[in-house]
């Protein structure tokens, strides 16, 4: 079965369904595992110290999958002159498809268009969605305060954001934040969404190189089991975070409480006392541990059944 939306179309994938940017862990393995399960995977530029480190990573996605993947740019996250060579790195072996990401992207697009790649821009605002398509962006990604990493400044649903968003571009919109199986996915669609962004689902499948006992604590976390960071990053809620948290609540600078949070320490040490992720809310739905391809399958068999029955049946139902 496909699913097409504009945004399948627009992306040359199965189903509408985006990895999110996953920093540490979006390597080339469980990138192609979500191409190859009909979604688009994608790779991490800011995980690279060097533009050749990022082409060998490129290279190894397309040793793994011939199907369509992306290459993220967290532009906050690499200094300016390591983003233009990766950004020709990408020129030369022609991703397919380039995400933006963090801040207004207009400095590089004209660059980019040169790759021939579909651009995708991330954001956190309705404003931002509009000036993106005003860039000449091909789709938009929005997410709400739900989401895992940067919910953006604003304490604004995905429930609330989407809808908005999809009455003021006319760009394809993927809807990102709460959204980790089927009931997620269809409610994105209802919103006005095309498709959707899943990011800590991800983390918990088999191909992520995440560590055992920090997938471990995932599968034990509630949806409150996350904390917001700086006023810009949603973290798990362990010790560690908590403690900054407190910090922040005492006065100490957003910036100052950033700066402390050890991201890949946290990954390299499989530590879920004093270090922390990025997660989403959406976490206190998910239970286990699945490979990429049943995530993937399974939520858009379950949604089929979810729209030719229970939905229909509201219809069916109120005829009677």
């Amino acid at each position: 079965m496909e699913f097409r939306t504009r945004l399948t179309e627009l992306l040359g994938t199965r189903y509408p369904v985006i990895q999110g940017a996953l920093n540490w862990l979006s390597r080339a393995e469980l990138v192609a595992a979500v191409s190859e399960a009909g979604g688009l995977g994608t790779l991490v530029a800011s995980m690279f110290p060097d533009p050749e480190a990022l082409r060998e990573e490129i290279r190894k996605v397309r040793e793994l999958t011939r199907k369509p993947f992306s290459v993220n740019l967290t532009i906050p996250l690499i200094p300016e002159d390591r983003l233009w060579k990766f950004i020709g790195v990408l020129l030369e072996e022609g991703v397919p498809v380039i995400e933006t990401a963090g801040r207004n992207p207009a400095p590089y697009i004209g660059k980019l268009r040169e790759a021939g790649a579909k651009l995708l821009h991330k954001v956190a605002r309705v404003r931002d969605a509009m000036a993106a398509e005003r860039l000449g962006v091909d789709a938009v990604e929005v997410v709400g305060y739900e989401t895992g990493g940067l919910p953006g400044p604003e304490d604004v649903t995905t429930f609330v954001r989407i809808p908005i968003v999809t009455s003021r571009v006319r760009v394809p919109v993927a809807a990102g934040g709460g959204i980790g199986d089927a009931r997620g996915f269809v409610a994105a669609l209802a919103l006005g969404a095309e498709g959707v962004v899943m990011g800590t689902r991800f983390v918990l499948s088999k191909e992520c190189p995440a560590p055992p006992r920090i997938k471990e604590w995932l599968i034990r976390a509630s949806e409150g089991d996350t904390v917001v960071l700086g006023r810009m990053l949603r973290v798990t809620s362990t010790p560690g975070a908590k403690k900054l948290a407190e910090l922040e609540r005492e006065g100490v600078p957003p910036e100052e409480i950033l700066r402390r949070v050890r991201i890949k320490e946290t990954y390299e040490r499989e530590d879920m006392e004093e270090g922390m992720i990025p997660c989403g809310q959406v976490v206190g739905l998910l239970d286990r541990e699945l490979s990429v391809r049943e995530i993937i399958e399974g939520m858009i068999e379950e949604a089929e059944r979810i729209i030719r029955g229970r939905l229909l049946n509201f219809i069916s139902s109120a005829q009677r």
